[in-house]
């Protein structure tokens, strides 16, 4: 019967068919829901647009009309109104008003797509579902044509050749190669393969018909384009392509699959790094105690750190009671070479400067949410205020759609080049956000070497040893050159990147294990199987399939990217952690390297297919209903271990602020609002986690004695005779009183608490060193930053992202000045690292550290900003922080104030439901 559907959903309309009515404005949609997606929808410039725009300044239409919307909540809050809350996030009921049509076209029969007047998104109704997937096609390549042909290059490890050989571009290839290295015959399998599941295997035939018919609609418009020059962008000329790009194929949708994948949906594979990191805290600390000290910064599975399911525990990742015989591989101390995807190359490697000024910029992990269930909701219905988080480009990485067809109603946002379906947004009577995850998706295994002649084996050796073969190292290169243009002076020249693949993954590096020869190899199970993402995304735009939370939870669990999902509607909240969660072999510590035999293999691992035995739905973190979900990539739920990657799951973690808000807000008899959720969505935004949650431990340190009072065991407050540090600290403890904000709320060009900023932010770097170096030792404490930088702070090393406080050493350095304190500690570090456990000597590290940052002139810390330079604001603190909107293509953006927030937010409080 499935079949028989998805065979008759295919064919075309009848010739000269009239195209279809769009639904009236507000059919099937219950309402209640908000969003709003800077800068603006349209993307697309023409040559003549272009030149306008870099002669006086004249923007195309809808180019930036929800910029000030995204902006200014910052200073509607706190106290958002619902007449501001209105006026700052658009209405994103389906459909339009008859008044408000701006233009309707039907690019074929069977598809009508119809732009708003107020901010241009494009409402598409399809007669057919292959009319409506034929018209997002063509609505994408109108809006993103070529942003999608730089994403489409960029999964296949081909930027530099397309747009230019800037070093940035060149180092986006490395990291596309070194993580998703594809030829095309490998993109084109993962269209062709069959469903994982056999009873999807229908759905996956309808996916396929469903990509068809995507990339003719994008073709279509290449087509017009090529003749009508107003609709062609005028970057192509500007990179030296003036006849615009090459047809689409379903392939260019799967590599920028790719590229989501590798930036925002796994985790995991470091666990060579963790192995270095463990090898070098036994040289420090000897054998016995070398791994607590590991495991102290490891932070798998702190009790204290913030969870987004309360009271529950879901167990993923666990560290076996008894590891196996066997099965750990470390590498002998100072054998490991890691791998260079750079075989050759004419220019100079990338610096982390050249990077973070580039073309492309994603922060380190991204999103946030917060719901409110309907017990605690002031009109008794759920409440959600969420949205991912993905940085900022002009035009925007994200793209605003709605999407009408038989079987499939939805409106929101998708990535362009994969955006068939609505990745984050809402149905009818429900909505839905994500946010990135960080469960352990991706192992690292040791192979040994081997010579298919019987010779002795080396380092070097190109074969491995798999199921009792000898097996020759699979070698991908990919060659790209490029020359001058207008948009990109870079010299011309070339490199050639070079992966090298096993069926246990692809190499990373190489060493000896007791002398033999291993390559270590880094097995993902979301490679070769990232578009599978589309078939749960596919059902959240199909309503008859998601009438419950439930429902939702189903479908999102098909999702094998590592994403936290979230659903609202009149009724229930809910939340599920979905990844292609590996079920590994009895015995083997997923958080070092194993030994690659067939009896520490992933359970049931079919290499040909690269897929093994997935965790079931049931052990994955979720919940439905629980008083209030939040999540800023935090840690899911007791129980489900931070991946190896990820060691920033300490006592601390920027969720913080919105559970500290979120609880204040419906405390004993309080309920809150939707207003009242956006305010602490929005006044978390602006907090500083240092000055938040650890600064203040830091300044009773510095205000305490050393010495214990006999009776009560408490530490005696002393006075800083110190003027230079007692003003210091005075500025800095009035800071956190009032509330650690990073604001200009008076717009006047310079923040609030300006000078205790400063303070904090030269300090910073200083006061960590200072508490944890000594005892640590200088190899290990640096070693153990190439897994979790001491910061994250909102210039993001001069990218400019946004996003801030994901990683760094705050959980870290609370627990230890925690415990020198003697204030209540769960999950105590097999040290206190301060003084190396004294307390005076602590403190007076502390002060020292404080009184050199004091000296650090606002020019030094501030200056030098690539960005800020370019604006004119050389050495502003708050242009430091600022939101740099990346320009993908000639059009630029203004610098906006720094603001902690998702990139497209919802803000909903559905008001109905359906019959169910």
């Amino acid at each position: 019967m499935a079949c028989a559907a998805a065979l008759a959903w295919t064919l075309p309309a009848p010739a000269g068919a009239t195209p279809p009515e769009p639904e009236p404005f507000g059919t099937n949609d219950l309402g209640g829901f908000r969003d709003v997606l800077p800068p603006g929808t349209n993307g697309r410039a023409n040559a003549l647009e272009l030149g306008a725009f870099l002669a006086a300044g004249a923007r195309p239409r809808h180019n930036d009309d929800q910029l000030r919307l995204y902006s200014d909540l910052l200073y509607a809050s706190p106290g958002v109104t619902q007449q501001r809350l209105a006026e700052l996030f658009k209405d994103a009921t389906f459909g339009v008003r008859p008044g408000d049509v701006e233009r309707r076209y039907s690019p074929r029969d069977d598809v009508t797509i119809v732009r708003d007047r107020g901010f241009g998104v494009p409402h598409v109704d399809g007669r057919t579902r292959d009319g409506a997937m034929f018209g997002i096609g063509y609505a994408t390549a109108e809006d993103r044509l070529f942003f999608m042909d730089i994403f489409r290059h960029l999964g296949r490890g081909q930027l530099s050749s397309f747009a230019g050989g800037d070093p940035a571009n060149r180092g986006f290839d490395h990291l596309l190669w070194s993580t998703a290295p594809y030829r095309e015959e490998d993109l084109q399998r993962q269209i062709d393969q069959r469903a994982a599941l056999p009873q999807f295997e229908a759905d996956a035939r309808r996916l396929r018909v469903d990509l068809a018919e995507y990339v003719a609609g994008v073709n279509a418009y290449i087509g017009e384009a090529r003749l009508d020059p107003t609709k062609m962008p005028g970057e192509y000329a500007a990179i030296g392509q003036p006849l615009g790009p090459d047809d689409w194929k379903g392939t260019d949708v799967v590599a920028t699959s790719a590229v989501i994948g590798a930036i925002f949906g796994t985790a995991g594979g470091r666990e060579l790094d963790a192995a270095l990191v463990l090898e070098d805290a036994k040289r420090r600390f000897g054998r016995r105690r070398g791994p607590r000290v590991w495991r102290d910064f490891r932070s798998a599975e702190d009790p204290e750190a913030p969870t987004t399911v309360h009271g529950r525990r879901f167990s993923y990742g666990a560290r076996p009671r008894r590891i196996a015989r066997g099965s750990r591989a470390l590498p002998d101390r100072g054998s490991v070479r890691k791998l260079d995807v750079v075989a050759s190359s004419t220019a100079p490697r990338p610096t982390a400067a050249a990077r973070a000024t580039g073309l492309l910029a994603f922060p380190r992990t991204s999103s946030n949410a917060l719901l409110v269930s309907a017990r605690e909701s002031r009109s008794g219905r759920p409440l959600a205020v969420f949205g991912p988080q993905t940085a900022y480009f002009a035009p925007q990485d994200l793209m605003e759609q709605e999407i009408h067809a038989p079987g499939m109603q939805a409106h929101g946002v998708a990535f362009p080049g994969a955006n068939l379906y609505v990745s984050i947004g809402h149905g009818p009577d429900y909505s839905w956000s994500a946010t990135s995850a960080f469960q352990d998706t991706a192992d690292t295994f040791a192979v040994d070497l081997c010579d298919p002649g019987g010779g002795r084996p080396t380092t070097g050796s190109m074969h491995y040893r798999f199921r009792g073969a000898c097996l020759p190292i699979e070698v991908l290169e990919r060659r790209n050159s490029w020359r001058p243009t207008v948009a990109d002076d870079t010299p011309a020249g070339s490199e050639v990147m070079r992966a090298e693949r096993t069926k246990l993954g692809l190499v990373v590096g190489r060493a000896t294990i007791r002398g033999r020869p291993v390559a270590y190899t880094k097995l993902r199970t979301t490679y070769f199987h990232e578009s599978d993402a589309g078939l749960g995304i596919s059902f959240f735009n199909q309503p008859d399939r998601i009438r419950s939370a439930r429902d939702f939870q189903r479908a999102a669990y098909l999702i094998p990217f590592t994403f936290n999902w979230f659903y609202v509607d009149d009724r229930q909240i809910a939340y599920l952690n979905s990844g292609a969660n590996p079920v590994r072999a009895k015995g083997t510590d997923p958080n070092l390297p194993i030994r690659g035999t067939r009896r520490f293999e992933w359970r049931n691992f079919d290499p040909e297919a690269l897929v093994p035995a997935y965790t079931p739905m049931a052990q994955h973190a979720q919940v439905r209903d629980q008083a209030f979900i939040t999540s800023w990539n935090n840690k899911q739920a007791r129980g489900t271990r931070a991946s190896d990657s990820n060691w920033g799951f300490g006592s601390t973690y920027r969720s913080k602020p919105l559970d500290d808000r979120v609880r204040r807000g419906i405390r004993g008899p309080r309920k809150m609002s939707l207003t009242e959720l956006a305010d602490a969505a929005e006044d978390s935004a602006t907090v500083d986690l240092r000055a938040d949650a650890v600064l203040p431990l830091a300044l009773r340190v510095l205000e305490t004695r050393g010495e214990r009072r006999a009776a009560t065991g408490h530490r005696r407050r002393r006075t800083v005779r110190d003027p230079g540090l007692r003003r210091a600290i005075g500025l800095l403890r009035a800071w956190t009183r009032s509330g650690s904000h990073r604001i200009d709320r008076d717009r006047d060009g310079s923040y609030e608490q300006s000078e205790a900023i400063r303070l904090l932010d030269a300090w910073w770097p200083r006061w960590i060193t200072a508490e944890f170096e000594p005892s640590l030792g200088s190899p290990l404490f640096h070693r153990v930053q190439g897994l979790v930088k001491l910061d994250n702070h909102p210039n993001n090393e001069g990218q400019h992202l946004g996003s801030a406080w994901q990683d760094g050493w705050y959980g870290a350095a609370s627990k230890d000045l925690r415990t020198i304190l003697r204030r209540p500690v769960r999950g105590r570090y097999s040290r206190i690292y301060c003084g190396r456990g004294r307390f005076g000597r602590c403190r007076r590290a502390l002060e020292r550290s404080l009184r050199d940052a004091i000296g650090v002139p606002a020019e030094r810390l501030y200056g030098g900003d690539a960005v800020c330079r370019e604006a004119g604001r050389d050495g502003d603190q708050d242009c430091f922080d600022s939101i740099f909107f990346r320009p993908l293509g000639g059009i630029t953006q203004p610098l906006i104030p720094w603001q902690n927030r998702p990139t497209y937010q919802q803000a909903v409080e559905v008001r109905g439901h359906r019959p169910r």
